[in-house]
């Protein structure tokens, strides 16, 4: 329990900390030493309780409770300062609405309730620590060479906010530890309130009108996802008289029907949280802001806190058509539209974004299954993509402050232009979608639980959707494959922060795919046995083992030859005459000079997003009214 405490409260004491601190030495020395003390804290805690059911922890506390109601009233009048600041009249209204809400159920209906178990962890829980911990604090020390070249880069005389940027990501990694060991549902929603806050307040960074625009885009989506919160709150306090997650998910799995409308109010705040459609805009708009918040709050960590929600439900949506349903589908068509769209993006954190909403996508579907062997699946897809995506953020702001361009079109030969780079980038790619790393492991075992189920329509839609996930990797992976002339190395002045992040998160990679079979043993298998009594898998050891061992051969042959002194150049050969190797140019048919140039191809006519957005968004719309209303009626119209 000391553990857990420390983790929760050392983050927000080193965040006051560097709110204070305007110097860089001491900031990057305040930064790297707790991201170390945070990442080994986080280790230790996993490796000390592997294969654990879970273990849970008396503790309750009545100031405690006030200290969350308090905590949720700054968080309301901070977005209410800044919604009366630039006018934004739905932000305030909603943040108000959701203050109210929780000040009527913590004086009128909660102040009798009790949980005497108020921290716990659990194997899921331990994945996600890890991913917080050492991910999470590892992308902070990537941000301060990042936001060092980004402070470079801003007008003369602009004001420096790193203080309040960092002060905000270590508060954002103390929030996230408090959702995954919270069993006291009030503190886990003050968590989760903590985090989308701190997204509020990390996109609108830079202050200029898009960034505004798109902050508040987030917090009037999470928002609403907070009320769905609350009202599974209410439900808790009125009719089940507790707000233990674990009596909640037992008293699910035995009456269904009794927490119906509090299953479908934290689908649908995990659904928000998770930027599925109709809410995905707000993860798009979020891509303004600086690479580490993409990296941290909007690829590894905060979208993570509403599947982990929804993972933590299945064994309810298992006994409950209706939230099953609604979960399934909402998840699956986001998975096929969205890797649809990310077709027609050369904007690569763009391309990123919705390969993230996609790949949410496919994790909420498999939380909705809700089967042992679904559950399995998402487990290792929301650690595979934590890794993956938080590598390839890195890796594509890196390339962006020294080729200047975040264009997919704009990394021709940078294969040599940024050696070492160009290669994380590629491992961080095929491990989205190349056989045999782990990414392709998970979806393989989320197509068999699909099929165990009868789950057609699912079946369908993840064969489309991964033949669309299939090109776009495909083409922005040719890209970075090309090899011809002899261009400048700019990768010469990355800094070193910058260096030990992106070695950590691509060691991290190969380790968990090389490892995959361990994971599985100590990790997974034990949150699935401990949930639903049976093994939840569908690929035996014995391919995994060989999976793994595919893995390394694979990395050892994508990372040969680095830091090689002698290397032996040639002219580029282009099937021909050649006029310039350098420019590819070359003589054509007519004796005339053509030069090669190697484009992909959008077909934004086919899969823009004007085309595909709208119709996910009234699907999902639809889906999700349709199964609250009968929720709510059904039980009625039985009584």
């Amino acid at each position: 329990m000391a553990l857990l405490g420390f983790l929760i409260v050392f983050p927000l004491v080193v965040a006051a900390v560097l709110l204070a601190v305007r110097g860089d030495g001491a900031r990057n020395v305040i930064v790297c030493a707790s991201a170390v003390v945070i990442g080994v804290a986080s280790v230790a805690l996993v490796v000390t309780n592997l294969g654990t059911a879970g273990v849970y922890f008396e503790f309750s506390s009545l100031a405690l409770d006030f200290t969350c109601t308090g905590i949720s009233a700054v968080i309301v009048a901070v977005i209410v300062a800044f919604a009366v600041k630039y006018k934004n009249l739905l932000a305030g209204a909603l943040a108000v609405v959701q203050l109210i809400m929780a000040l009527v159920l913590e004086f009128g209906f909660a102040h009798e309730i009790e949980v005497p178990l108020g921290l716990y962890f659990d194997s899921l829980s331990l994945l996600m620590a890890f991913i917080i911990g050492v991910i999470g604090s590892g992308i902070c020390v990537y941000a301060l060479g990042y936001m060092q070249d980004f402070q470079a880069h801003e007008p003369e005389g602009a004001k420096d906010r790193r203080p309040t940027f960092f002060a905000l990501m270590f508060v954002f990694l103390s929030a996230m530890f408090v959702i995954v060991f919270s069993n006291n549902m009030e503190w886990m929603f003050t968590g989760w309130e903590v985090t989308t806050v701190c997204s509020f307040l990390l996109i609108g960074y830079t202050k200029t009108d898009e960034a505004i625009a798109n902050a508040f885009r987030q917090i009037i989506m999470n928002l609403a996802g907070g009320i769905g919160f609350l009202v599974a709150l209410y439900v808790c306090a009125i009719h089940l008289h507790t707000f233990s997650f674990v009596e909640f998910i037992a008293i699910g799995v035995a009456q269904p029907a009794l927490v119906g409308v509090a299953v479908v109010a934290l689908a649908f705040a995990g659904i928000t949280k998770a930027a599925q459609m109709p809410f995905q805009t707000w993860l798009l708009g979020a891509m303004v802001a600086p690479t580490p918040t993409s990296a941290l709050l909007h690829s590894s960590t905060m979208v993570k806190a509403g599947v982990f929600l929804l993972v933590k439900l299945a064994p309810i949506f298992l006994m409950s058509p209706i939230p099953s349903m609604m979960v399934m589908l909402v998840g699956g068509i986001t998975f096929l539209l969205c890797s649809f769209m990310a077709i027609s993006q050369s904007n690569a954190k763009r391309v990123l974004a919705y390969s993230t909403i996609a790949n949410l996508g496919l994790i909420t579907a498999c939380a909705g299954v809700g089967t042992p062997e679904a559950v399995w699946a998402a487990e290792f897809l929301i650690l595979f993509h934590a890794i993956a995506k938080s590598l390839l953020f890195l890796c594509v702001g890196t390339a962006e402050h020294h080729i200047g361009s975040r264009d997919i079109e704009s990394m021709d030969l940078l294969f040599d232009r940024m050696p070492r780079l160009a290669r994380f980038m590629m491992l961080g790619i095929m491990c989205m979608f190349i056989a045999p790393f782990g990414m392709l492991v998970a979806k393989w075992a989320t197509l068999v639980s699909f099929v165990d189920m009868d789950q057609v329509a699912l079946i369908i839609i993840l064969a489309f959707g991964s033949a669309a996930t299939f090109m776009f990797w495909a083409k922005w992976l040719g890209k970075l494959a090309g090899i011809a002339g002899s261009p400048e190395n700019v990768e010469l002045t990355v800094k070193p922060t910058e260096w030990a992040s992106l070695l950590l998160m691509a060691v991290l990679l190969v380790a968990a795919c090389v490892t995959l079979p361990l994971i599985s043993a100590y990790v997974v298998e034990p949150y699935v046995v401990s949930v639903y009594g049976i093994l939840g898998q569908d690929i035996s050891t014995d391919n995994l083992w060989i999976a793994s061992i595919c893995v390394a051969v694979v990395c050892v042959a994508l990372f040969a030859g680095l830091g090689g002194s002698k290397q032996r150049r040639v002219g580029v050969y282009l099937a021909g005459v050649s006029r310039d190797g350098d420019e590819r140019a070359f003589q054509n048919a007519l004796s005339g000079t053509s030069v090669a140039t190697a484009r992909n191809w959008y077909m934004d006519d086919v899969f823009g997003e004007r085309r595909i957005a709208p119709v996910g968004v009234v699907f999902n719309s639809i889906i999700m009214v349709a199964a609250l209303l009968i929720v709510v009626v059904a039980p009625a119209l039985t009584f």
